[in-house]
């Protein structure tokens, strides 16, 4: 008896407590399970992204070519170096969880080798296969790659994206106003936009407002956008006569902001399209996206109408001669740095940049023959053979050698310098070696590689001073802002190459006709939206 009163005891003394440990223990694991749960739930929530794109503006109209050695290419996490927004840390790379493939960049240029293009494709392509499934990808495109055998390289790029990451995805693209947008890459592409700014000031904005489109539909979970508006509008212009610094181009622009934030739109965007590519698809294109039936079509109308409006009031960006012209100018201006664009073969727009007939003109003229001559820059020109030579007898020695024409020899041979080795730079990441020559009054760049001089410090690199030179010609159209902001005086001048200026003289084949500025007299086209099917509806 003693005994089971003892226990009895025990329990009425105890249970109380065991019961509360018990409770307290239950309640340790209900909260650890909740927020186990809720980590897992954050976790998994996190949208699947991935990145990838292929970027080159490349001209069928010169005789040269891009192979896969003319990409930056960049791969993996590396991707992320190239954009800002998405550096460790920042609100955009918590958005969601990332896959970045692959992402080239290449310098414009010839026409891509078809060899190159299934080699980046085919490793974008496996790429993407290694971390499927996606709830989005980032398509981050120039638009206006030309590869051999293809009239829609975007196109077909995007098409065989989809094939592998299929319809469910979304894809967001992001190009350059200066882009083609085919029927092709509308379908399967979903949410699109393209830069607001010629020159490109607000490319890194354009691409992080594409990416945070993508970001924002899938989060807010609005996915793919209703409708999709695409209108062609058959114009065909250069860069250099739709800069977004003068008008019209600049109160065209400027209106496609403001659109955008009318209720039911996502984005709309407008594309000049690429001139110096003989395909079909190479015209002008507005396309909205959006949610409201009649706000995204009425308002692709609204833009396409007014960019036709103002076709004929679109003028080059800066005053326009012949090289004669513009050296007879340049040759009597007390305005310092007097800045010629040689646009004929400007590699920034697709030009082989070795043609040699401005410099060989150059060389001709009476004034640039003595050394105590008007100072004059010339930047620049390829020339490996002559490179090496330098390297070899080094600065301040006697040189002679002929630099350019191995890719376009359409308008004058090889050049012919006859002068002193100046400077040489080692070490730049596109020409690798550069090279001063100095010939009478001319100091001539020769690179190992072609480049295209868009800062002041890629001429003190090499001991010049371009503030304080008479003359700079550049193998350039519009001037970037860096050098815009440095022109004492500025004029284009007509001179021949894979990305002539006169339109007229390239001699188009295979463009839809009629094409304004080509058919000045052709009647009004029809303007009105396309509808473009959802990219789940192909």
């Amino acid at each position: 008896m003693p005994k089971v009163k003892l226990t009895m005891l025990t329990y009425k003394i105890f249970m109380p407590q065991i019961i509360s440990a018990n409770r307290l223990l239950l309640f340790i694991c209900t909260i650890h399970f909740l927020f186990s749960c809720n980590s897992k739930e954050e976790t998994r929530v996190l949208p699947r992204v991935a990145i990838a794109g292929l970027a080159i503006e490349s001209s069928t109209f010169s005789p040269a070519t891009s192979g896969v050695e003319a990409f930056r290419v960049r791969e993996g996490k590396e991707v992320f170096s190239y954009y800002p927004f998405l550096d460790s840390g920042s609100v955009d790379r918590s958005r969601a969880e990332w896959f970045p493939a692959l992402r080239g960049h290449a310098i414009p240029g010839g026409i891509v080798t078809r060899d190159a293009y299934e080699t980046l494709v085919g490793k974008t392509l496996e790429m993407l296969k290694e971390n499927l499934p996606y709830d989005g990808l980032f398509f981050d495109i120039h638009g206006a790659m030309s590869v051999q055998g293809l009239d829609d390289p975007e196109g077909d790029f995007i098409k065989r994206v989809r094939d592998v990451v299929g319809t469910e995805t979304l894809i967001s693209t992001s190009m350059d106003l200066h882009g083609n947008v085919s029927q092709a890459l509308a379908k399967h592409t979903d949410l699109i936009t393209c830069y607001r700014m010629a020159p490109h000031e607000d490319a890194l904005e354009s691409k992080q407002r594409a990416l945070e489109n993508l970001l924002d539909r899938l989060q807010n979970g609005k996915g793919k956008p209703a409708y999709k508006a695409w209108i062609p509008v058959p114009i065909l212009l250069p860069g250099e006569k739709t800069s977004t610094r003068i008008e019209p181009g600049k109160s065209l622009y400027a209106q496609v902001d403001p659109i955008t934030k009318r209720e039911g739109i996502i984005d709309a965007a407008i594309w000049i399209g690429y001139a110096w590519a003989d395909e079909p698809r190479n015209h002008a294109v507005v396309m909205v996206t959006g949610d409201d039936k009649e706000a995204v079509t009425g308002t692709a109308e609204e833009l396409a109408q007014s960019f036709w409006d103002v076709r004929n009031e679109f003028e080059f960006v800066a005053p326009t001669a012949t090289l004669e012209e513009s050296l007879d100018s340049a040759v009597i201006s007390d305005k310092k740095p007097f800045m010629i664009s040689d646009m004929g073969d400007n590699p920034t727009a697709g030009g082989a940049g070795d043609v040699t007939w401005t410099l060989t003109e150059i060389l001709k003229r009476p004034e640039f023959k003595s050394e105590n001559g008007p100072m004059l820059i010339y930047a620049s020109l390829p020339g490996p053979e002559l490179v090496d030579k330098a390297r070899e007898i080094g600065v301040g020695r006697s040189i002679e050698a002929s630099a350019g024409a191995e890719v376009d020899s359409r308008f004058a041979p090889p050049v012919l310098l006859k002068g002193t080795v100046e400077a040489i730079y080692e070490g730049d990441k596109d020409a690798e070696v550069e090279v001063v020559v100095k010939v009478g009054s001319v100091h001539a760049i020769v690179t190992k590689k072609r480049k295209p001089y868009h800062h002041e410090q890629d001429f003190v690199n090499l001991g010049l001073n371009p503030r304080e030179a008479d003359i700079v010609v550049v193998k350039i159209g519009y001037l970037v802002p860096e050098l815009y902001d440095m022109r004492g005086d500025w004029i284009m001048a007509l001179t021949p190459g894979g990305v002539d200026q006169d339109l007229d003289r390239l001699g188009y084949k295979r463009i839809n006709r009629p094409m304004f500025p080509l058919d000045r007299d052709m009647i009004n086209p029809d303007l009105s939206a396309r509808l473009i099917p959802a990219s789940d509806d192909i």
